[in-house]
């Protein structure tokens, strides 16, 4: 049954008080997912600090006024220093670390921009934690594209993490730099990965919704990079951000620290047929896809099981595909008008 998207909306702001006053550091905050993460946990009455590099005006975070009230600590990842200062001199009880280069094809053009961020990035963010009492849980984004190009789908969270190409491999090294960290140090560490994330706030063209969204109300036709038969899992935005806060809630008390936790819909879709919806969506069936077939260091299908998710957390994704879409592309409009 599909739930209505006002009633999810109030589901989500009337959560339980665990939030309130409770000091957050958000990695990331300005990309995709970040923002509509920060903006969940101010719903709930958080006091967030981010660390921000770069802020695109076009973020949801600036669009929507949010930056204003959070903590904005300029630098990078890289930078362990800062990384000891802003958890130290903000108390911070929760880490979520979504800073990442989080771009496929850029990471094949520039691998070593990709390792420094997603690796080195990672380990500096886990070694501040360490040295850092007051932190009492850490949420890591990982990927499904962790773990690699596999012969058996869909991955589970026991699948091994293999991946070969520079993204899939800073992936992987992160997933599993959390993993040491738990093992060796205790270190109150969750691990998430999802699927292909898609929503409003996603400013990078080369990802397929966006991508098409944006071509779609120039009155283009969408470009597909592959031969549009790439098979993916693909989940709203709004429900990865409570997929976060439902693992960072149970993390309390011992609970799930070093678990890795897969997140989707359970039902991939080719490229083509995502695609289609979108082209529906918008009623632009007339502008049929330009399909190029270049693309490279890109794995063929790649869906996980989302059931360790369903049944320990008790989580499903609140939104149907189609709300979902309906959202996102209205997201867009007002965007672009």
């Amino acid at each position: 049954m599909e739930i209505p998207a006002a009633a999810v909306e109030e589901m989500v702001t009337a959560s339980s008080p665990f939030w309130k006053g409770r000091s957050v550091f958000v990695t990331g905050a300005a990309g995709f997912i970040g923002s509509w993460l920060t903006k969940d946990l101010l719903a709930r009455g958080a006091r967030v600090t981010a660390l921000i590099d770069d802020l695109p005006r076009r973020s949801e975070l600036a669009r929507s006024g949010d930056v204003r009230r959070i903590r904005v600590a300029r630098g990078r990842l890289e930078n362990l220093a800062l990384l000891r200062r802003i958890i130290r001199s903000n108390s911070i009880d929760t880490v979520f670390h979504l800073g990442a280069q989080t771009i496929v094809s850029d990471a094949y053009r520039a691998p070593f921009d990709t390792f420094e961020s997603n690796v080195r990035g990672t380990y500096n963010l886990m070694e501040a934690c360490r040295q850092a009492p007051s932190v009492g849980r850490i949420i890591v984004a990982s990927s499904d594209k962790a773990y690699g190009d596999q012969k058996i789908l869909p991955y589970r969270e026991d699948t091994a993490l293999q991946g070969r190409f520079p993204y899939d491999v800073s992936k992987s090294c992160t997933d599993l730099i959390a993993q040491s960290y738990y093992h060796a140090y205790r270190l109150p560490v969750a691990i998430l990965r999802c699927g292909n994330v898609f929503g409003g706030g996603d400013l990078n063209d080369s990802r397929i919704v966006p991508g098409t969204i944006r071509a779609l109300l120039r009155g283009e036709a969408p470009v597909i990079r592959s031969d549009g038969k790439y098979v993916r899992d693909y989940i709203y935005v709004k429900d990865v951000s409570a997929a976060y806060l439902t693992v960072a809630e149970r993390l309390v008390a011992g609970k799930l620290q070093g678990e890795a936790f897969n997140f989707g819909n359970d039902k991939p879709w080719s490229v083509l047929a995502m695609v289609a919806l979108l082209r529906k969506a918008l009623k632009r069936e007339d502008l049929r896809p330009e399909i190029l077939n270049v693309a490279k260091a890109e794995i063929r299908e790649q869906y996980l099981a989302s059931g360790k998710a369903r049944k320990m957390l008790k989580w499903r994704p609140r939104y149907s595909m189609s709300t979902a879409v309906a959202e996102t592309v209205a997201w867009y409009r007002d965007a672009e008008s």
